[in-house]
């Protein structure tokens, strides 16, 4: 069964898992929501499809996301990181992955919970949208503003509006699939 999709979903067998799957699906669990504001991160200036195909080499390399570890890597990781040809070897993007973990465990600290905090700007519930065309679909919006300028206030980086409005597109809180796309009504 030949099933409509959003247009931005090549016939990429990776990307349509991840469209039919995961894009747009409410995540409330911390490491999850962790690794995807890093990935976010990561794929700035780039193409989703290119961090889907380095995912798992980015688990692998970066501890399954453990903020834990993650926020005590040393230069000698950083140039193990550099050194692997299956992530995006950006030095500002791998230190800023550091730097988040660091503030992502603040968070905890003071928060209690990272997914409550993050919840918090869309009153715990999903924005369902209700857009016909792909080009009505915004890249930010004042909510995606207003988590940007809290983060950066709490030190993190790489994480200005339209990277926290694909966060939020990926990680369910808000639903951006087209109305003609058979995504939108699950």
């Amino acid at each position: 069964m030949n099933q409509q999709r959003c247009v931005w979903v090549s016939d990429n067998p990776l990307y349509i898992d991840y469209h039919d799957h995961e894009w747009g699906v409410p995540i409330y669990d911390e490491r999850l929501l962790f690794e995807f504001l890093i990935l976010e991160g990561m794929q700035a200036g780039l193409n989703w499809l290119t961090i889907l195909k380095k995912r798992d080499n980015y688990r692998t390399c970066f501890d399954n996301f453990d903020a834990e570890i993650i926020a005590n890597y040393d230069q000698h990781k950083i140039i193990e990181l550099m050194g692997n040809a299956g992530i995006i070897r950006n030095r500002l993007k791998i230190e800023a992955a550091i730097v988040n973990a660091n503030a992502f465990l603040k968070i905890r600290i003071k928060q209690g919970d990272f997914s409550k905090y993050i919840w918090k700007f869309v009153n715990g519930q999903p924005i369902k949208n209700h857009w016909k065309h792909a080009s009505q679909v915004p890249t930010t919006t004042f909510v995606s503003d207003a988590m940007a300028a809290d983060l950066k206030k709490r030190g993190f980086k790489f994480t200005g509006s339209t990277i926290c409005y694909a966060f939020m597109q990926a990680t369910g809180m808000v639903n951006d699939h087209t109305i003609n796309c058979f995504s939108y009504k699950k």
